[in-house]
């Protein structure tokens, strides 16, 4: 699982597809987005997957239609007028929401009605769940309508595309087989750097902070901001400590710039989630302190850039608003992150989580957030952990030959151990003639290239060479005894 929300790859300026007021869509770069989270694609819904290929689909809007007792997105909003949780403007305003979708997912096809369907299949399952109340309504409604206007004016997309629509400023991703959805961290990160930016977009922070606040939902004992759609094995809906804390560092940030006591009300209300377990909130307590999660649906993963950030978050939070809980909440995360930390060090390559190294965009993240709590609390595991990982960045990866001995006539592993993520070739010489070349990216740690069988005996000369992520090559040279 990577970092959903995402999540940030890189600071270079994203390309941005904005639909405009007319449905004409334009291309930019916007220089306060970050690139594509690099996230494994959620799996399609079965609406979606089966209207995608052409095939007949019962969804579940019609089954439920079959079986009266089963809640529905109709009988759910009905429920919540009834008991007043919702006013009649309200329960008008978002069955015609409802209802304009489905006519809408009615007249497309292919691709378009794939991705509409899988958001309406969302919602229902939503409602199935009772997961409607009244605070979440906004965002799920939202999320639908911008579908709905995506799907039947806007231009198809790849995966990952980054979208706005003219006169707002929330930043929506693509995903495929899920449609459209809010990019929760993205927007936060958007406020972060129009604030940093300076006073001439200061009034576009307050329009983004001001479309993003009315969309938090109560959760965990305060407020949160969610995501709602399927992923990698979680339901919608879930939320997360990084895209969580970076709302926490956006509102701190947006009092400094413009001194509106509001932000640093909205923060407090948000943190409550960071004292919460899972699923409802993100803390995980541990003999040192506590781990901050990426996903509320995985308790036992720990990624170890969205802890860092979580708590770069938290003490901007805290210092600008001297609030004790949050001090105290930075310190139970810090004191865990520094016995983490060293763990994520390959020696020659950063890991994303136990086992899983990086690629080259979140290794460049996570030295970035090292070097900012480096620089916030001068603690030595942070600065030196970051001097490490900066240095991989020029460090050519270490190649070692471990097989030295095969027999003809059968297929053979050749093994090799690499120090870092690299894509690793392989030629097999005997005198000038080429036997066998090929190549394939490894991960660290003793690896294997499967070599068809040889038919002849002798000394074959073995050529391995790796590059990096970062571009860095090495190549040794060896040998291989072969014998009948």
């Amino acid at each position: 699982m990577l970092a959903l929300l995402a999540l940030p790859a890189s600071a270079a300026a994203a390309p941005v597809v904005v639909l405009g007021h007319d449905g004409r869509a334009s291309h930019r770069n916007d220089p306060y987005v970050r690139g594509p989270a690099l996230t494994p694609a959620p799996a399609q819904t079965p609406a979606a997957a089966a209207v995608a290929a052409g095939a007949p689909f019962t969804s579940a809007l019609t089954r439920a239609r079959r079986h009266a007792p089963e809640r529905t997105v109709r009988s759910e909003l009905a429920r919540l007028l009834a008991s007043h949780a919702i006013t009649s403007a309200q329960y008008g305003q978002y069955s015609a929401s409802f209802n304009r979708a489905l006519a809408a997912e009615r007249h497309l096809s292919g691709t378009r009605r794939a991705e509409l369907t899988a958001v309406t299949e969302t919602l229902h399952q939503i409602a199935l769940a009772r997961e409607f109340i009244p605070s979440r309504l906004p965002a799920l409604f939202l999320t639908l309508d911008r579908n709905r206007q995506w799907w039947t004016s806007g231009p198809l997309l790849s995966g990952g595309q980054r979208v706005e629509f003219a006169g707002s400023q929330l930043v929506w991703e693509y995903y495929p087989g899920q449609g459209i959805q809010i990019q929760v961290l993205g927007s936060f990160g958007k406020a972060n750097g129009l604030k940093e930016a300076g006073p001439a977009t200061y009034g576009a922070m307050q329009q983004l902070l001001s479309e993003l606040i009315p969309l938090a939902v109560q959760r965990g004992g305060g407020i949160a901001w969610e995501y709602y759609f399927p992923f990698d094995g979680g339901r919608p809906p879930w939320t997360s400590a990084m895209s969580q804390a970076t709302g926490l560092q956006a509102l701190s940030r947006a009092y400094l710039a413009t001194k509106d006591p509001s932000y640093l009300q909205v923060a407090a209300s948000a943190l409550p989630l960071f004292s919460a377990p899972p699923p409802a909130g993100v803390q995980v307590r541990t003999a040192l302190g506590t781990r901050y999660l990426q996903y509320t649906f995985a308790p036992t993963v720990s990624i170890i850039n969205a802890f860092l950030q979580t708590l770069i978050g938290l003490d901007t939070y805290a210092q600008v608003s001297g609030n004790p809980t949050a001090a105290q909440l930075f310190a139970a995360g810090n004191a865990e992150a520094q016995a983490e930390v060293p763990t994520f060090d390959t020696g020659a390559w950063s890991l994303y989580q136990p086992g899983l190294e990086d690629d080259l965009s979140y290794h460049e993240l996570v030295t970035g957030f090292l070097a900012q709590l480096c620089t916030m609390t001068k603690i030595p595991v942070y600065c030196t952990t970051a001097q490490h990982f900066q240095a991989y960045l020029q460090i050519a990866p270490a190649l070692t030959q471990l097989t030295g001995r095969a027999r003809t006539g059968h297929a053979f592993p050749l093994r090799f151990r690499l120090s870092k993520v690299s894509r690793v070739g392989i030629t097999l010489t005997s005198g000038t003639t080429t036997t066998f070349l090929t190549s394939a990216s490894f991960p660290y740690g003793t690896q294997t290239f499967t070599v068809p069988a040889l038919r002849r005996p002798g000394t074959y000369g073995v050529r391995l060479t790796a590059t990096d992520l970062a571009g860095n090559y090495a190549a040794v040279n060896g040998t291989l005894q072969v014998t009948r």
